[in-house]
């Protein structure tokens, strides 16, 4: 039986990982190589080996109310869209609030992670650690959950391009960047065009003389703010467009969504539109971009061929001189070097997560590994609910995971089927989900007012609270008063109140409406 846990990482994964763990009754033991949590979100001046960088400017992509821990909102007047220092305290009040950090032992750094002699009988593992005095200690430990990011191994791929070993300027990754001071007056190329790269190029675009941005196939751009300047996130993920979105084409939704944003800003036009439709991938989140490409500070450039002495040449054939810095953007390798080198089972030797959680071909399913995953929704509710499926799964039934994997994972639909009830009478995949899914039909009958907030409002972490195990008095609450907290970073200046109407909502016809339709949804997601 699974009693022992080793949480790998003290950041946002690793804490919500030791909570749940507490929760269910096991004895986590989490190992930090550092000595405070926070992992990536802990801004550093300077660059650490091995470790995990932001840059001083950086402002979450997801809305306060669409991030949070399901069962602990955050502070009211915290604004919607957060500086990195804020998401940081939040961790800070979380640990604290659920006295998480008594089980942390800090500045301890993993060195191996390998199954026991007896693996397919016990799932156990082996795990040598060494302290901060460089002292070697072995561990036993029922079940693994790996927190510890992927952001430690930047790609930097500058033996694709001819010339770089002549370049007289400087070449960097992001993962060195932390201002723009050092770009004043300067001629700068950044390279690739994720939320990193857009950040990255506006910022620097700032102060440097002249910003290029090169991509190699363009991106979809979205800002923060909806159209009534609301966060986009809450007005777009909800349980209501998650059905259209199955029972509308495809082709349909591109046409909708990209005319919806062409029309703040011709891509075509601006230089982003890219070769994928934008239901493909993932957008890139950015307020700035388009304005900053329209004043003609940043200039949109194709992919980089090459380098001069002093400049860079693009696959268009145009050559830019005198450029004093190259920041690539070009992301991270996803490797676990402590993990068993057979769990690497891609084509290039990367890891494969079944459910993007477990490597399918482990015969007991007692290692898990969180956030390993990319998702048009936020990442801190899936990462908490894989935790909630984890601990489930190593507490359950040892079934072996199918041997599947995927790295995108649709928001919604992933958090539904970790969070669904077990079906007892039908063989499930591991026949150990949470659930804690909510029955929106149920919740129409029962409570209309919570079922408008849950159907057709934003798809906050407070839902999966609702109910079953690990249900949360205060989520309704959460649920019922989320617009609230959404508008108090706002009141800083008094104003009248405006003339109160009677709200058309909870009109008798509307619920009657809304019946049929959440009945006729029920039996579209029965059946598919």
């Amino acid at each position: 039986m699974v009693r022992r846990v080793a949480v790998i990482g003290a950041g946002n994964s690793g804490l919500v990982c030791i909570k749940t763990c507490v929760d269910e009754g096991l004895e986590p033991v989490c190992f930090e190589s550092s000595d405070d949590i926070g992992g990536l979100w802990r801004y550093k001046e300077s660059l650490e080996p091995e470790r995990s960088s932001i840059y001083r400017s950086l402002v979450v992509n997801t809305s306060k109310e669409m991030m949070c821990y399901s069962d602990f909102p955050m502070p009211a007047d915290y604004p919607n869209y957060m500086h990195n220092s804020q998401l940081l305290q939040y961790f800070r009040l979380y640990a604290d609030h659920f006295d998480l950090l008594r089980y942390i032992r800090f500045q301890t750094t993993i060195r191996s992670v390998t199954q026991r002699p007896d693996f397919s009988a016990s799932g156990q593992w082996d795990i040598v650690t060494t302290n901060g005095e460089g002292e070697e200690e072995s561990h036993v430990f029922d079940a693994v959950m790996v927190c510890s990011g992927h952001y430690t191994k930047p790609v930097l791929p500058l033996s694709d391009f001819p010339g770089n070993e002549k370049f007289s300027g400087r070449c960097l990754h992001s993962l060195e960047y932390k201002d723009a001071d050092a770009y004043r007056g300067k001629r700068a190329v950044v390279v690739g065009i994720g939320n990193s790269g857009g950040d990255i190029a506006v910022e620097i675009s700032r102060s440097a003389e002249k910003t290029f941005l090169s991509t190699r196939q363009g991106s979809w751009v979205m800002g923060r703010m909806s159209g009534n300047g609301c966060p986009m996130d809450m007005a777009y993920v909800t349980r209501l467009n998650n059905v259209l979105m199955l029972l509308l084409p495809k082709s349909l939704l591109n046409w909708a969504v990209e005319r919806g944003l062409n029309s703040r800003y011709d891509h075509r036009l601006y230089g982003l539109k890219p070769k994928h439709r934008v239901m493909d991938q993932r957008p890139l989140i950015n307020d700035d971009l388009p304005v900053r490409i329209f004043q003609g500070a940043l200039v949109m450039k194709p992919n980089v061929k090459g380098f001069t002495a002093s400049g860079v040449v693009f696959e268009d054939g145009t050559v830019e001189e005198n450029i004093d810095t190259v920041v690539f953007c070009t992301g991270y390798n996803g490797n676990f070097p402590f993990l068993p080198p057979a769990l690497s089972e891609g084509p290039h030797k990367e890891l494969t997560l079944y459910k993007s959680v477990f490597p399918p071909s482990l015969s007991q399913p007692t290692l898990a590994v969180m956030g390993v995953f990319q998702t048009r929704g936020p990442i801190m509710p899936i990462v908490e609910m894989q935790a909630r499926w984890a601990v489930k799964v190593f507490s359950g039934k040892h079934i072996p995971c199918p041997r599947k994997a995927a790295l995108l994972v649709d928001y919604i639909p992933y958090l539904d089927f970790m969070a669904e009830e077990v079906n007892t009478t039908v063989m499930t995949d591991f026949q150990s989900q949470v659930g804690v899914r909510p029955n929106v039909l149920r919740l129409l009958l029962s409570d209309p007012v919570l079922w408008v907030r849950v159907f057709l409002g934003p798809c906050t972490p407070y839902q999966y609270r609702l109910t079953g195990p690990g249900k949360w008095a205060g989520a309704r609450q959460a649920i019922l008063t989320q617009w609230e907290r959404v508008a108090r970073p706002f009141r800083t200046r008094e104003l009248p109140e405006p003339e109160s109407r009677p709200s058309v909502l909870f009109s008798p016809w509307l619920l009657v409406s809304a019946g049929v339709v959440t009945i006729a949804v029920t039996q579209v997601q029965n059946n598919t």
